[in-house]
């Protein structure tokens, strides 16, 4: 085939989207060819806006066993994507999941289990690894030229979102419905950069506020500390309450110090490393010298696009995607262990106890202000049967 003929599950803010880009050529080794929603006004939406040709689903079952596809988008509420992925694994039909991977490891793993055990492409949207910024400070840190990580600090308070956004839909911000707050919702891509960049972390302890700037029962502020196996530190500060927010990650090593902040990448590179300069100096306030520099990328930010036509060319041509689905569950860990920290108020080891996650997500689930389908989310990896994102 010369083209992959794609289905969506979920055509809210994010299926919408995807089906857009595809509808207007952006992704050219895609065609769209089948969406569904449960929701009636989303499918009125995709009669209106795409091709009559686009056939129209109530139920992602009947999508998936239509014939009509090759390759499926899956972009619903949290706990129903490891659901429909497997569905499709199932059936032999590649599939590429919106963030975040799941809603717990324990469901993921569950999930990648049973990707392996496929022949299918199986992608996770990732799109800010597509990021110019992000691409090159992967590049220079695993490069090994600055020496080992001592610190990585990331601020990412710009997620402001006001008291509508979370009345804008019932399964928006409960544990039954999204499973989480601005970790499950805002950052997945963050703490994704975050350890595809700098690695994970051994260590996690986190400060954790429910409902603090919001009437919401989910988390909206969040501290983090984190050690790492070699003794870095690191802290990952973010919340939806603030105006204006920051965005600033910044990750000091032994020979450097790279910040990413206004869509600019600085580099302050050490003449000397800082261990073999404090180790041979002699002056007392002696410190080794530095050069600033701005550092150049190649400006390029594919973004979504860039994820499905990458997505396109691993079906087609066998190519590699920007972000294998696997790869789904090492950022999801960063966001299960600080929800656990916080719970727990202490510190928590990576890897945790995945059932003890489990059992005191329920806890909050069985008390969740998000009633209907409430009884479908105990069914571990089920999932409840939500609408569209």
């Amino acid at each position: 085939m010369d083209k992959v003929r794609i289905g969506i599950i979920g055509i809210g803010n994010m299926g919408s989207g995807h089906a857009n880009n595809i509808k207007n050529g952006k992704c050219p080794e895609m065609e769209l060819t089948a969406v569904a929603d449960i929701n009636p006004e989303r499918l009125k939406w995709a009669e209106e806006n795409l091709d009559s040709s686009v056939v129209k689903f109530s139920t992602a079952e009947e999508l998936l066993d239509s014939g009509l596809i090759d390759a499926v988008i899956v972009a619903v509420p949290h706990y129903d994507h490891p659901k429909y992925a497997m569905e499709c694994f199932d059936r032999g039909l590649h599939v590429m999941v919106e963030k975040p991977a799941g809603v717990y490891t324990k469901q993921v793993r569950k999930m990648n289990e049973a990707a392996q055990k496929s022949s299918v492409k199986f992608g996770m949207m990732f799109n800010q690894r597509t990021d110019h910024v992000y691409r090159k400070m992967r590049e220079l840190v695993q490069s090994g030229k600055y020496g080992q990580i001592k610190r990585t600090n990331w601020i990412i308070t710009d997620w402001y979102r006001p008291q509508a956004y979370y009345d804008s839909g019932a399964w928006r911000a409960t544990w039954s419905g999204e499973g989480g707050g601005v970790l499950l919702n805002q950052c997945p891509h963050n703490l994704d950069l975050w350890q595809w960049i700098c690695g994970m972390p051994t260590k996690v302890s986190t400060h954790m506020y429910f409902g603090k700037w919001h009437d919401i029962e989910v988390e909206d502020d969040v501290t983090t500390f984190v050690e790492y196996a070699n003794g870095a530190t690191g802290t990952f500060i973010t919340t939806t309450g603030d105006v204006p927010g920051t965005n600033r990650f910044e990750i000091t090593m032994e020979k450097g110090k790279l910040v990413s902040e206004g869509g600019k990448l600085t580099l302050w590179e050490l003449e000397m490393s800082e261990p073999e300069f404090s180790r041979t100096n002699t002056v007392p306030f002696g410190r080794p010298k530095d050069k600033k520099i701005e550092v150049e990328t190649d400006g390029e930010s594919e973004q979504h696009i860039g994820v499905l036509n990458a997505f396109a060319a691993a079906i087609l041509r066998d190519e590699p995607m920007v972000a294998g689905g696997e790869e789904g569950i090492n950022g999801l860990t960063l966001s299960n262990a600080m929800h656990l920290s916080a719970w727990l108020k202490k510190e928590v080891e990576i890897p945790f106890d995945e059932e003890l996650f489990y059992a005191e997500l329920m806890k909050r689930v069985k008390t969740s202000r998000r009633k209907e389908n409430i009884n479908s989310v105990y069914a571990d990896t089920e999932g409840t049967y939500g609408k569209s994102k």
